[in-house]
């Protein structure tokens, strides 16, 4: 399961500490409502706070300290940065690794919540974890779900001696309907999580062994075999001219714990060398893998698809559901684009390979390419259908709720949440039957395609 620790929080934050100048009060200290996100910030004496709020609770989140005129770090070492405008009344923060900024608005105070004792117990923790829910999650309709009836339903299981791992059972149950990888119950080392039925998340293991049956199968007569980003990136040239590049994160390139500057500079490394100037002039054909890809930052993703393209072009629009009584009201889409970049770019035609196991910012890369000019097909099976950042909401008994609350739309104003992103072609993706006959039957057909593509264009 793809979230990457950009994405866990509603914030995130890095760099190294500048104290602001004697006696200079900065621009951004004050109280801030965030547009959406149920989020209020304090930003006051170098620190921020975050304060995660619903019509029942604010509990504590995060803090930070001051970086330098508009960054702050937390300790995971993720970078934040925020800027005032329209006569410091309005703001904005934006999340390194997170595409679009989020709306600030500054206000008197901190709500009256936020300034008595957090509420306590079983009966307070599942409020405050239902209401999270109510206020945020945009997919209940789309999902066929009444959460009002799910309250009736699980509410009087709780009570005063209800222990924390009956508590984990209920939030679980109440959950799994929903069958959304970024929801997740987390108490400590346990986690609840699923992925759409019939598809398998992503983990180290079945990356492992898929990867071991592509080198054996798909590569064995491949030149130039190389990995990169820590084994997150796989490059092959292929008989025939095509180029093989497999992608399975878009995060983790450095180490644990790498800021993500480090993770661009690192993925743009690997760039430089898969998409060369000679090596863009000869490809014939490439086709990018991302049948298990288990996210990250969705502007890493951006960053490859700029060195796939001649022309700008809109990659999607961003905007999150910021009204707690009206799940249908949204923030003002924000507009992503692909730019092209400096340098070596390909622009011939393009085989993605997607599957079940293809989620969140491996899923907003693969929309990236849906409008790419020039050849693009995409062959496989639908993607999970999960592409929103990740908020975490702290409860009461310490247990942590992961939901979504962003929808990714195309210029038409489509989502795919849910179903997620259909192939062109529907091809069988690590199938036990593929496995045991040693078939591929996905990457089999991005290469004839791409073949006679070439040989339709000489």
């Amino acid at each position: 399961m793809r979230i990457a620790t950009a994405t866990l929080a509603v914030l995130a934050l890095a760099g190294q500490a500048t104290p602001a100048a004697a006696g200079h009060r900065p621009a951004n200290d004050g109280i801030w409502r965030m547009d959406g996100y149920g989020t209020v910030l304090a930003v006051r004496n170098g620190t921020l706070q975050e304060y995660q709020t619903t019509a029942v609770s604010c509990l504590e989140g995060d803090s930070a300290r001051r970086t330098g005129p508009s960054t702050y770090t937390l300790p995971d070492g993720t970078v934040l940065t925020m800027r005032t405008r329209g006569g410091r009344g309005r703001g904005s923060v934006r999340v390194a690794g997170s595409v679009g900024d989020r709306n600030l608005r500054r206000i008197p105070g901190l709500p009256d919540a936020c300034t008595s004792p957090a509420p306590e117990g079983p009966l307070a923790s599942f409020d405050v974890f239902w209401q999270s829910f109510e206020e945020n999650y945009p997919f209940f309709a789309a999902k066929g779900i009444d959460w009002h009836a799910v309250r009736d339903r699980y509410r009087p299981r709780v009570h005063a001696g209800t222990t924390k791992d009956a508590l984990y059972d209920v939030f679980s149950e109440m959950v799994r309907p929903l069958h959304d990888a970024h929801v997740a119950v987390q108490d400590g080392d346990r986690l609840f999580a699923q992925g759409r039925p019939g598809t398998v998340m992503p983990t180290e293991g079945w990356d492992t062994e898929v990867k071991k049956f592509i080198v054996t199968r798909d590569l064995k007569d491949a030149r130039n075999l190389q990995d990169f980003a820590n084994g997150r990136i796989t490059y092959a040239d292929l008989p025939g001219g095509q180029g093989y590049l497999r992608i399975s994160g878009f995060g983790g390139y450095t180490g644990d714990g790498a800021p993500y500057a480090a993770q661009l500079a690192e993925l743009d490394k690997a760039l430089d060398t898969v998409l060369g100037q000679e090596h863009t002039r000869s490809l014939k054909g490439l086709i990018i893998d991302l049948r298990i890809n288990g996210g990250g930052s969705d502007t890493l993703g951006l960053r490859i698809a700029e060195r796939l393209t001649d022309t700008p072009y809109l990659a999607y629009s961003k905007r999150a559901r910021n009204d707690p009584a009206d799940p249908t009201r949204h923030t003002r889409p924000q507009p992503a684009y692909v730019t092209p970049a400096h340098g070596p770019r390909y622009t011939g035609p393009l085989a993605v390979l997607t599957g079940g196991s293809t989620v969140s910012a491996g899923e907003t890369f693969t929309q990236a390419l849906m409008d790419r000019p020039g050849k693009t097909v995409r062959i496989g099976q639908p993607t999970q259908g999960v592409f929103s950042d990740v908020m975490s909401r702290r409860l009461p008994n310490g247990m942590s709720a992961w939901l979504p609350n962003e929808e990714f739309l195309t210029r038409s104003g489509r989502t795919f949440d849910g179903t997620g992103i259909a192939p062109h072609l529907t091809e069988p993706v690590f199938t036990k039957e593929e496995f045991a006959k040693k078939r591929d039957s996905a990457f089999d057909a991005a290469l004839n395609i791409l073949r006679a593509y070439g040989d339709a264009t000489g």
